[in-house]
């Protein structure tokens, strides 16, 4: 059975990482890259029980997907949680083994608005680790990666 680490970076999220470090339940492991928190987002993360790792100046963000003990990332950001369809269709997946030459799955993505919620798309958000390098803080979108049921949360605080 596939494992998850899920990676999120930081930099003064202490209000927004409790929702996002909550909703990830699936997930065998956090691993949080905090670029110079000047609030608690660090012992919020431990608190949490993620591995916290200092991001290092002119090291690229996804260079941190080898702190990861597991090769598939689900990469969230800080304002953003997992949708509890999300969570059981990861839960599904990890019971079918991918293998390893696939190289992610594509999620919804919604944002909330003055308005309410709007679906913004697909990105890629849970990765092999083995089969993906890249350089921001998200992996690139793989139009050919396949799709998982549920959405990524994205909230405006």
């Amino acid at each position: 059975m596939p494992k998850i680490t899920a990676l999120i970076h930081t930099c003064n999220d202490a209000q927004r990482l409790p929702r996002a470090m909550g909703s990830l339940h699936c997930c065998d492991e956090i691993v949080v890259v905090d670029h110079g928190s000047e609030d608690n987002t660090e012992s919020i993360a431990k608190d949490h029980g993620a591995k916290v790792r200092t991001a290092i100046l002119g090291v690229e963000d996804g260079a941190y997907a080898v702190d990861a003990s597991h090769d598939w990332l689900l990469c969230i950001q800080p304002s953003e949680s997992v949708s509890e369809d999300l969570e059981a269709s990861l839960l599904e997946w990890k019971r079918n083994d991918p293998g390893e030459e696939v190289i992610g799955f594509r999620v919804g993505v919604r944002e909330q608005n003055e308005k309410g919620w709007h679906q913004l798309g697909e990105e890629m958000r849970l990765v092999n680790r083995k089969r993906l390098n890249w350089t921001g803080v998200l992996p690139p979108n793989a139009t050919n990666a396949e799709h998982l049921e549920g959405d990524v949360l994205r909230f405006k605080i």
